[in-house]
């Protein structure tokens, strides 16, 4: 008996937790609010459903509705599906008709709300691909010796790009800064003409930017007019480079940007740049406009009237444009210049020599690595070699029915166009039968199984008036005594909740308790950037985020330390952020700290386990996990890293360890281990013996000697002391004083006679 109680108890929980789902749980009352719920959802709009007696949802999942009769002509379960259009090869080398290089072309989606796909996107830099290169350098005077340098480049620099293809086009500009003050030279009067005044020859006027070779096959005309070029000389240390960039960009005629090739914009300079706003300083307030400002003689007209382009300006130009930016500077301004190529896509940093002679080998390097970073204009891109997977999710249903976006990777002028259809309606809405018999002689709509009254009506079937209200009804529509009528959201209609909607979301359950809107907020945003739904008053976070509202990020390895540790072993990972705990410890992952033990101490137990295979992490078995550093032994210390950290410690049988730490360039560690510790000799046996038994032996004489210096003190004393007695003696000599004569002789005191 108990058996069988066991087995119809595991069959209700079984049957309970088949009913209780995501579909069934929202309350929902249409086709199109049941297809919201989830995309495991489906909705069944036969007439005759749910009428065997039992209260059952017509929002459900599909093998739930199957096996409580639905027929599968009156399922509504759309499925997000991948259709592709235009699918035609890529190209291998780029001669002859079209070229492709990116596929498949065309593609039609059809999606859910909440569903997404994911398909494959191949893109590939076709061989002999026509490249257009325009050398955009920094004419101020601290670039002569480099201007000198590019002159003799040109014809090796049109040889090494004819070894990647065979349709090579040059070009050449320059600049220097906005032609006013603070940014140049105004006296004296010669300083205009003439800015490099003071010095012993003669420079060229300040411009802004100059464009002085269009782009021509011709290398010849290239070295030819970069031999003319003169430099100039600026007031404050920062270029106008930006302003040059932007010009080079969006004068698309002028430079001769051809549409079906790749574009190469380096850039050359050994100075920082201006930015957007910086132009406030000279009284320039209007903003850059992003568009071609070049006048008759090429030279940018526009320098002192509008500000220098801001980031995103630039980045939404050479996007537009096809653009692959190169920035080839000097090792001074290389982090910054590495900083700006984070928030601007598709840009190269190469650090360049004193005098530019390694720039065709930057351009080289640039090129190849611009062909193998595949970005797109996607949120979810995981990159594989030149082929990426892309996911498209629909959160929620938009107005229109359908949305057109392209995938573009930059530098390229080919692009996927995705048409997405929106799968938020029922086809069964298309029958709907307003003013229909089923619903109370004409008190609403028949729309896919369901009557949706009209205004005033309620009921399965809009059989209840709001004019038939009776406060009895009321007691139905409170959840708890004294409590409020439905949640204070909805009206109590014939006994039961009308929930009232608005511009959030939706409101549902019995007593109106349940709503989409009304979760947590996190800097006054309900769906923080997507990352959360909001069911019933709580956050339902996605994977890989946690919290009452969905902020704080799982991910661990933004807090990983260079050394190997979670915060440097100095802090806990919150939210994907290091909190410091040690005391002293700051930085992003902890690793500053004056107070800590320092990388000799922290180095020591990966010397243990790597090397000597002991200590606590081999115990802990962490070894492999903490310390990633490579161990080299060596037999001395001697000169083997000049940027090294010479360390030793006492291992457990007390010998001194000596190793040196150290890092490459890539920051990798390294760990030089001597061989062999350093470990002390062991005691002679017979020279400790003979020492300790000497030890007694001069103990003992010496105890011997100083008792019997102090018994020859104390007799001295004592002798002394009797001799000083004996002479302060009173009595004769010769008188006994002890002698006692033999009569007595006494004195009667009361006698007074004779």
């Amino acid at each position: 008996l108990l058996l069988y109680l066991c087995i119809i108890y595991s069959l209700l929980i079984v049957l309970t937790n088949v009913r209780s789902n995501i579909c069934t749980s929202r309350g929902v009352t249409t086709c199109r609010q049941c297809l919201a719920v989830d995309p495991s959802c489906a909705w069944c709009s036969q007439e005759d459903f749910g009428k065997g007696g039992s209260s059952v949802s017509r929002c459900d999942l599909k093998t739930s509705l199957e096996k409580l009769g639905c027929r599968s002509d009156s399922m509504e379960f759309p499925l997000s599906s991948v259709q592709i259009i235009q699918d035609a090869s890529l190209s291998d080398k780029a001669s002859g008709g079209t070229v492709t290089q990116i596929r498949p072309q065309k593609m039609r989606m059809v999606l859910r709300p909440g569903d997404s796909k994911r398909f494959t996107v191949s893109v590939k830099q076709v061989e002999d691909y026509p490249v257009d290169l325009y050398y955009l350098m920094d004419l101020s005077y601290s670039m002569k010796d480099d201007l000198a340098k590019l002159v003799t480049l040109g014809s090796e620099l049109a040889q090494t790009m004819g070894k990647i293809t065979s349709n090579l086009r040059m070009g050449f500009g320059a600049f220097v800064d906005k032609t006013m003050s603070p940014y140049m030279y105004l006296t004296p009067p010669d300083a205009i003409t003439n800015p490099c005044f003071g010095i012993d020859e003669k420079c060229e006027a300040q411009f802004g930017f100059k464009h002085v070779l269009p782009l021509t096959e011709r290398v010849a005309r290239f070295t030819e007019e970069v031999s003319k070029q003169r430099v100039s000389r600026n007031r404050d240390s920062p270029e106008g480079g930006f302003d040059a960039i932007m010009q080079a960009v969006v004068c698309k005629d002028q430079i001769g940007w051809r549409p079906d090739a790749s574009h190469l914009l380096v850039f050359t300079t050994d100075a920082k740049t201006h930015i957007a706003l910086d132009g406030r300083i000279a009284g320039i307030v209007q903003p850059n406009d992003g568009l071609c400002h070049l006048d008759s003689s090429n030279i940018y007209n526009k320098t002192t009237v509008l500000d220098y382009p801001s980031l995103a300006l630039m980045t939404e130009k050479m996007s537009e444009n096809n653009i692959n930016l190169i920035f080839a500077v000097t090792s001074f301004v290389v982090p910054l210049y590495k900083e700006y190529s984070q928030l601007i896509p598709g840009t190269t940093v190469g650090m360049l020599d004193q005098d530019s002679g390694n720039v065709i080998g930057l351009i080289q390097e640039a090129y190849a690595v611009s062909n193998d970073r595949i970005s797109a204009i996607i949120p979810s891109i995981y990159s594989i070699l030149v082929s990426f997977s892309v996911e498209v999710q629909l959160r929620s249903c938009p107005k229109e029915k359908s949305r057109t976006f392209k995938i573009k990777p930059l530098g390229f002028k080919d692009s996927l166009e995705v048409t997405v259809d929106f799968a938020c309606n029922c086809d069964c809405e298309a029958s709907a039968q307003p003013d229909s018999a089923l619903c109370s002689q004409g008190n609403g709509t028949f729309e896919c199984g369901v009557c949706q009254c009209h205004p005033g009506r309620l009921g399965p079937h809009c059989e209840c008036s709001v004019e038939d209200y009776s406060p009895s009804d009321d007691a139905n529509c409170i959840p708890k005594a004294d409590g409020p009528m439905c949640s204070r959201r909805g009206d109590c209609l014939c006994g039961q909740c009308s929930c009232h909607g608005n511009d959030f979301g939706q409101v549902w359950g019995r007593y109106c308790e349940c709503d989409d809107f009304n979760c947590l907020r996190y800097k006054g945003a309900l769906y923080l950037e997507l990352k959360t739904l909001c069911n019933c008053g709580f956050c339902q976070c996605d994977v890989g985020w946690k919290g009452e509202n969905c902020n704080c990020t799982t991910r661990t390895d933004t807090c990983m330390s260079s050394i190997g540790l979670l915060c440097s072993g100095r802090g806990t990972c919150e939210c994907g952020v290091c909190q410091c705990t040690q005391p002293g410890a700051y930085g992003t992952t902890c690793e500053k700290c004056p107070t800590c033990p320092d990388s000799c101490t922290i180095k020591q137990q990966c010397v243990e386990c790597q090397h000597f295979k002991r200590g606590q992490y081999i115990e802990e078995n962490s070894c492999n996990q903490i310390c990633r550093d490579e161990i080299r032994v060596v037999n001395n210390l001697v000169s083997q890293d000049s940027n090294g950290v010479n360390c030793s410690y006492k291992d457990e049988n007390d010998c001194v360890q000596h190793f040196q730490y150290s890092e490459d360039e890539s920051g990798k560690s390294i760990l030089h281990v001597v061989k062999e510790p350093v470990c002390p000799e062991g005691p002679d046996v017979l020279v400790v013996s003979l020492a300790v038994a000497g030890a007694i032996l001069l103990l003992g004489l010496v105890g011997l000697l100083i008792w019997k210096l102090l018994i020859t003190i104390h007799d001295r004393r004592e002798f002394v002391k009797f001799e000083e007695e004996r002479a302060k003696a009173k009595w004769d000599t010769a008188h006994n004083p002890l002698y006692k004569g033999a009569t007595s002789t006494f004195t009667n005191v009361t006698y007074r006679g004779n």
